[in-house]
């Protein structure tokens, strides 16, 4: 017996809940799934069509209509999955007994292969960084510690002191779905991080004093003030690539592999959920190899 839908918010509470807790969903997540979910709401409410209504065709033309006013296919693959996954949580939930998104057909995204900076550009975006002041220090090693150990920016804004471990060579994330990891530091992220917390400051906001890193007013980093630490050092440096933090992330993955790493090594380290995601880098170094063989070729 099916349920009726008399609060739709009682439901995107309950679809929320659904994918952030059962199948680990990180909070970013849930919050863009549910804003496009209320968008589709919002699309049958403007063609008079109830949510136990919905077909396959509603659906497909729903996804037809995104792609005709521009929304990328890989915003719209983003929206599909949201779909089957909020129509898999009405039939759990008893709320209708069909499921009309089980053949809707994800838009082809195609490969992205990251922008990825050379070991050169890294050393000049840290050259430009001046560590005569505390916010200098503290963004040396905010940069080596994204290289360096590939932290997502999330993980690197949450990251507190008491789960690094400078003697033992370790620091240990929350990753994607809440999953802790190991991630081994180099030498050189040691020294910084060292370095940063001789002159973190007295001045902390109550609740963040075991976050490592921290503003000047003694609250915790966001993730747009990574990004914009980042674009600024980027264009002091000169290096005309379009970057973000996971730019580093993906350069340090791409370095590993480069230098003879093991591809399920790396997989730990960055904290993919399956090999496949990883696998990227191997087409990020095949791309590479076959410019460099063009370039070099007798024939050209």
């Amino acid at each position: 017996m099916t349920r009726v839908i008399s609060d739709i918010e009682k439901v995107l509470d309950g679809y929320a809940a659904y994918i952030g807790l059962e199948r680990g969903l990180s909070q970013n997540t849930v919050i863009g799934y549910r804003f496009d979910i209320e968008k589709f709401i919002n699309y049958l409410k403007d063609s008079g069509t109830a949510l136990r209504d919905v077909t396959l065709p509603i659906l497909q033309q729903f996804v037809a209509d995104m792609h005709d006013v521009g929304i990328s296919p890989r915003s719209q693959a983003r929206i599909v999955s949201g779909l089957k996954s909020f129509f898999k949580y009405l039939v759990m939930a008893s709320y209708t007994e069909e499921n009309p998104s089980i053949m809707l057909e994800t838009p082809n995204i195609g490969l992205h292969l990251p922008e990825v900076l050379t070991l050169e550009e890294i050393d000049r975006l840290e050259n430009e960084i001046d560590t005569s002041t505390t916010e200098g220090v503290r963004n040396y090693a905010i940069i080596e510690t994204l290289y360096g150990c590939g932290l997502r920016v999330s993980e690197l804004v949450n990251l507190e002191i008491s789960r690094v471990f400078l003697k033992d060579k370790y620091l240990m994330v929350n990753g994607k779905g809440s999953k802790e990891r190991i991630v081994p530091m180099s030498d050189m992220v040691i020294d910084l991080i060292s370095d940063y917390l001789k002159v973190r400051g007295e001045v902390i906001k109550p609740g963040e004093e075991n976050v490592l890193y921290l503003s000047r007013r003694g609250t915790r980093l966001t993730r747009q003030m990574i990004f914009t630490i980042i674009k600024r050092l980027a264009a002091q440096a000169g290096i005309k690539k379009t970057i973000s933090p996971h730019t580093l992330r993906h350069s340090f993955a791409t370095h590993l592999l480069e230098g003879g790493a093991n591809l399920r090594a790396i997989q730990q380290m960055l904290g993919h959920e399956t090999i496949a995601t990883t696998e990227i880098y191997l087409h990020i170094d095949s791309t590479r190899l076959k410019e460099e063989i063009l370039l070099h070729h007798p024939r050209n």
